[in-house]
């Protein structure tokens, strides 16, 4: 089994990254919305140049998959068009901001998001690694503490901070400082020596180097947030298995009400109560498949050993935790530990990982998919 390849950066509109299935096409829409024209026309857009296939990333990013080299030009001309692309790929690259779904107009997160995506898109902002990000989560608690960042804007015991990632203090900013501490902080990763070759991420940075101390000042604020399928105080939460849609679904709620692309795989829609049955969604909080993650294994990834999702599905009503499969020791799909961790070693065939990442210690190795469906008991078994 060779090791999977780590190619150090995230695939974008004008860079994408060629999987299995064709290139794969990310659009970081603007404050992560999609005006209900928009979204149909890249609805029309994914059929007419991709596959038909939409992913939602974990950085709350939408993904054409399918793309061909050839029709790759004509679909950044469609996506240039709508406005959900940046200029070249320097500035797509820096600009990779996560927003909480539940912003308002004018308020604090919105504001700020605003004010950082017009920071990052200026010539001499921060040339960070390709996965280097910001999240953006400004409301009364945090609800983003477990989504991949290296740069945290939120509110802390006593007011709006900026925190680096695994840090548990602060500085203390207000709503028009926020954006320019944020890319200061960037600065001070860069020239610290944050990112080797071109590659790196806070959290592994302060492993080894100690930050500087006008950065630690305020409390961040503790706060986990279990998203839920349903109604929050003025939209509907939907959820996607293994967060991907048909071209047709996208289609389909774009006639509904405006759409927030959320970390959680999940869609907000605006300002509506009810949601008709529409097919690829998952409406039910009690589905099983919101328990399950899972990537796109083989044949659509390269670098995936197996497929994923046939035995994502049939585990999922049988799993007591979070279960997260994946096609290779990467762990693309959820990059932190869960609880159990599935990661392919050969088609068909897996190693079971408890509370830890795709690529960490094993609990059982070489488990087939099979043996798995058949005796799902074996998900909590440990054996060497």
């Amino acid at each position: 089994m060779s090791a999977p390849i780590i190619q150090g950066w995230c695939p974008g509109a004008l860079r994408p990254m060629q999987s299995g299935d064709g290139l794969v096409v990310r659009v970081r829409a603007p404050l992560s919305r999609l005006a209900q024209n928009k979204a149909a026309q890249i609805a029309d857009l994914a059929q007419i140049y991709g596959n038909g296939l939409i992913d939602i990333s974990n950085r709350a990013n939408l993904q054409i998959r399918g793309v061909s080299e050839a029709t790759h030009a004509p679909l950044i001309d469609g996506l240039r068009m709508l406005g959900v692309i940046d200029r070249d790929i320097a500035t797509e690259t820096r600009r990779n901001i996560v927003l909480t779904p539940y912003w308002s107009a004018g308020d604090d997160s919105h504001r700020i998001a605003s004010a950082l995506m017009l920071a990052l898109s200026s010539d001499n902002a921060p040339a960070t690694p390709g996965k280097f990000g910001y999240a953006v989560d400004c409301g009364d608690t945090p609800v983003m503490t477990e989504i991949s960042a290296d740069i945290r804007i939120e509110r802390g015991e006593n007011g709006l901070i900026v925190r680096a990632d695994t840090c548990d203090m602060g500085i203390p900013v207000t709503v028009d400082s926020a954006a320019e501490t944020a890319l200061e902080m960037a600065r001070w990763f860069l020239t610290s020596g944050g990112a080797p070759q071109g590659r790196g991420r806070m959290a592994r940075h302060l492993k080894t180097t100690e930050l500087p101390a006008e950065y630690r000042t305020a409390p961040a604020q503790p706060a986990q947030h279990s998203p839920q399928i349903g109604r929050t105080s003025n939209a509907t939460l939907v959820g996607l298995e293994f967060g991907q849609m048909q071209a047709h679904t996208l289609a389909a709620l774009a006639k509904l009400a405006p759409i927030r692309l959320t970390p959680w795989r999940m869609l907000l829609l605006e300002n509506l109560t009810t949601v008709p049955e529409i097919d690829g969604l998952i409406t039910d909080p009690t589905d099983p498949r919101l328990n399950v993650v899972a990537c796109t294994g083989a044949p659509g990834c390269p670098q995936a050993l197996s497929d994923t999702r046939t035995l994502a599905r049939q585990l999922a009503p049988h799993t007591p935790q979070l279960l997260h499969v994946s096609g290779c020791a990467k762990g693309c799909a959820h990059p932190s530990g869960a609880p159990i961790t599935l990661t392919a070693t050969a088609p068909d065939t897996f190693d079971l990982i408890h509370n830890g990442t795709a690529s960490a210690n094993r609990s059982a190795t070489d488990l087939a998919s099979d043996a798995l469906i058949r005796h799902p008991d074996l998900l909590t078994t440990k054996r060497a």
